[in-house]
């Protein structure tokens, strides 16, 4: 009777899931975002860090991921070089609207409930006591517009480490991947700031042409169809081709925040009180490491944007804005998503780009 209640129980289990996850693929067939993410829940399950957390295992891994990106920074060649088409962008952004309470509202309803052990609310509860916290929510978010500051309570994220693959020894630093969370409050704060500043991207169509990440009715998709479509092209023409694909370590990590704000006034045409608040964003950004009930000391971000961030990732494209015209004076085609470069080109059989492909490596190297 055990094994035969067992049995139904393990098949009811099952059936659900497959109820559960059927219902997401369906509902979410042109989301490839959403596909993608389901399918890693079964291909890459998150796992805990295992077994009892040793005393100095947060200071360990907090010195460890610190040193990781600082010798990063160390091996990279600085160079001067910077392309001189640089377009002329006039102030397009100088302060921020003040936001209501209904617009509020709708940002909270539609943000993901991310959790941090940050939250002085749990990110639920926030939600249902909202139309009680609303208004004081909506004077400080409106503060920090008005006067381009943002509190340090939303620069300051904590980094919970899950280990990279199950069969990796959990006592080797490296095999940590380090995921970074921010208070909920500083989500909105940035949703807010988001939405302003990716309308006027978009409305003044300020980014890459050939940037796929992190753009609306853009994805890994598109990029790859541009790139194979330029490829098989060629192809077709009797055109032999060249593809080389780079991604960056750590990029997002090691952004540097006076090229970050250079990048927002001079390519971009932010100014004034907003410039102020992207400045004040970039700065004093501190990150510790929580396992569990543990949790190591609080060390300074002088680099990166923000992991676990909403705006991150925009700065980070709008970061790259320089590398299309770089790329471009070489006649090479390329794609971007985020931080992965696709380089490619075309010749005949009988001409050699070998040499203008080392040149525009080592101009990216800068």
């Amino acid at each position: 009777m055990l094994r035969d209640s067992l049995g139904k129980f393990q098949q009811a289990v099952k059936t659900v899931r497959f109820r559960f996850f059927s219902d997401i693929i369906e509902k979410n067939r042109q989301n490839p975002r959403v596909l993608f993410s389901t399918i890693d829940v079964f291909l890459n399950p998150r796992l805990e860090v295992p077994g009892v957390i040793p005393m100095d295992l947060c200071e360990n891994l907090l010195e460890f991921f610190v040193g990781r990106i600082s010798d990063i920074r160390r091996n990279i060649q600085h160079c001067s070089y910077e392309p001189m088409d640089i377009p002329v962008t006039h102030a397009v952004l100088s302060d921020f609207e003040p936001i209501s309470l209904f617009t509020l509202l709708d940002i909270v309803c539609k943000l993901k409930p991310t959790v941090s052990p940050q939250d002085i609310v749990p990110t639920l509860l926030f939600r249902k006591v909202f139309e009680l916290i609303g208004p004081g929510i909506v004077a400080i978010i409106n503060s920090s517009l008005a006067t381009g500051c943002v509190p340090s309570y939303f620069k300051h994220a904590t980094i919970q480490p899950i280990i990279k693959k199950p069969n990796l020894d959990p006592t080797v630093l490296k095999n940590y991947w380090p995921i970074s969370k921010l208070p909920f409050l500083s989500k909105i704060l940035e949703k807010v700031v988001a939405n302003q500043l990716t309308a006027v991207l978009e409305n003044l169509e300020l980014y890459d042409k050939f940037q796929s990440g992190f753009r609306k009715r853009h994805s890994t998709e598109t990029a790859l169809v541009r790139v194979y479509n330029d490829l098989q092209m060629a192809s077709d023409a009797g055109l032999c081709s060249v593809l080389v694909l780079l991604d960056l370590s750590s990029a997002f990590d090691t952004v540097d925040h006076h090229i970050m704000i250079r990048r927002l006034r001079e390519w971009v045409g932010i100014s004034g009180v907003a410039l102020d608040w992207f400045t004040s964003y970039l700065s004093d950004r501190s990150f510790d490491v929580y396992i569990g009930d543990s949790h190591s000391a609080s060390s300074p971000l002088f680099c990166g944007v923000p992991q676990g961030s909403v705006l991150g990732p925009i700065l980070f494209i709008l970061y790259l804005l320089p590398l299309g015209p770089i790329i471009r004076n070489f006649n090479i085609s390329y794609h971007l998503y985020a931080d992965d470069i696709q380089l490619h080109f075309t010749f005949r059989q009988n001409e050699s780009s070998k040499l203008r492909l080392y040149r525009c490596h080592k101009q990216l190297d800068g």
